[in-house]
């Protein structure tokens, strides 16, 4: 028979007048809250992270292939699009897509306001999937026909700005040959992606606007852009790509493209490192309280089991079995609710962000599983080694003393 766990089932509820019963229900909120806070910080983090990630390389794709003398400015030089890898490097594993583009810096003018743009052509291989969810108004166009295609999407950021709706003409002046050539254009969609130094910038329309403006043939791009499966893969999928282009073309990933950007996401993850080790800290220094507690209140009932011939070994199962009690309970009480108040969030989007400072409207949620896994892991390691030293006091109790304790 287990007596060890017999006696600790009884210490867990506490008899009448006991103090130790609202200790353990105190320790288990602890470890419940602990774990929930942490839970939803790493889901809020990571969310953002994602979503912040995913809207940059909507805008420049996860890998850009150009020419080698391609300066830090918005014009490239142009390359044939003609090449042994487009569109066969979709063939390798972990690339999803490749594409065209072009791009060219200008000048947006209205009645009452100016504004420096840059116009990005597309192609017919152009992946629309990014603007679903972020066009507003509008649609977007069509490409790949015999004349080039006037329609352009401009954001909700500059529509604004430039007091601009769909289906208004977009006046742009580009300087060629040192000389301003205009260029009409007219609004079919007004996209949103919250990122305003992005919104800000990129005009979307037909690739052959901009081989008309530069005087390039229907072959001549500014180069490639790359998307991949995922992005955990990146800087290899940058290796397998560099391998796979000639000689006289260099590709960047998008982290190359702003490692300003992706280096201030990866400060994210510090607050995140300081909200779990104090959290965990809290729950193990709770845990550490409560079992000092029992073992105080319990002093009597170890002289006596002593006194009857109980080793050491077998006192210290009983407190542990009412930590691991204390543990268990918490973890799954703090995993319904952390994983809860995600899902709710992330279903319903009810805690709402002003975009302007957070580049989105709604609080973002990620739940990776094997994340979560790892955070009960850790939880539980931690305070199960911070246990260990506690329980040792069990062993310097005197039984005569113990007795006599009061």
């Amino acid at each position: 028979m287990n007596y060890e766990l017999l006696i600790a089932r009884r210490m867990i509820h506490g008899g009448k007048g006991s103090f130790s019963g609202p200790v353990v229900r105190i320790s288990v909120i602890s470890v419940t809250l602990g774990l929930a806070v942490m839970i939803v910080s790493i889901a809020i983090v990571t969310g953002f992270q994602i979503q912040i990630r995913d809207k940059i390389t909507g805008f420049g794709a996860h890998i850009q292939i150009a020419k080698f003398d391609s300066n830090n400015s918005y014009e490239y030089s142009p390359v044939s699009m003609v090449q042994p890898f487009y569109p066969s490097l979709e063939k390798k594993a972990g690339i999803r897509h490749i594409q065209v583009f072009a791009t060219k810096a200008g000048i947006v003018q209205t009645a009452d306001q100016i504004q420096g743009v840059v116009l990005k052509g597309v192609g017919p291989d152009f992946d629309w999937s990014f603007f679903k969810d972020k066009l507003v108004e509008g649609r977007s166009f069509i490409t790949g026909k015999a004349e080039p295609n006037d329609s352009v999407i401009i954001s909700k950021t500059l529509a604004s700005l430039l007091k601009l709706k769909t289906g208004d003409p977009l006046r742009t002046y580009f300087i060629i040959d040192k000389q301003a050539r205009g260029r009409r254009f007219v609004i079919s969609g007004i996209y949103n992606t919250g990122l305003e130094e992005f919104d800000k910038l990129y005009v979307f329309g037909d690739i052959a606007n901009i081989r008309k403006l530069n005087g390039w043939d229907s072959t001549q791009v500014s180069g490639f852009e790359v998307m991949i499966d995922n992005f955990k893969d990146l800087d290899k999928a940058g290796k397998t790509v560099y391998k796979n282009i000639g000689y006289d073309l260099d590709s960047k990933t998008i982290r190359e493209l702003y490692p300003q950007l992706f280096d201030w996401l990866d400060l994210q993850d510090v607050n995140v490192l300081i909200i779990l080790i104090l959290m965990v800290l809290v729950s193990g220094i709770a845990m550490i309280s409560t079992l000092l507690i029992l073992i105080l209140e319990r002093t009597n009932m170890i002289g006596v089991l002593k006194a009857l011939g109980a080793r050491n070994y077998s006192i210290r199962k009983v407190f542990l079995y009412n930590a691991a009690y204390i543990i268990a309970r918490g973890l799954l009480l703090g995993n319904i609710t952390g994983i809860g108040l995600c899902l709710l969030q992330q279903h319903f989007g009810i805690i709402q962000l002003p975009q302007e400072s957070y580049f989105m409207s709604v609080v973002p949620i990620h739940l990776d599983y094997l994340q979560i896994l790892a955070l009960n892991a850790g939880t539980l390691l931690v305070c199960v080694l911070m246990l260990l030293l506690p329980s040792y006091i069990v062993t310097r109790i005197s039984p005569i003393k113990a007795i006599r304790f009061d």
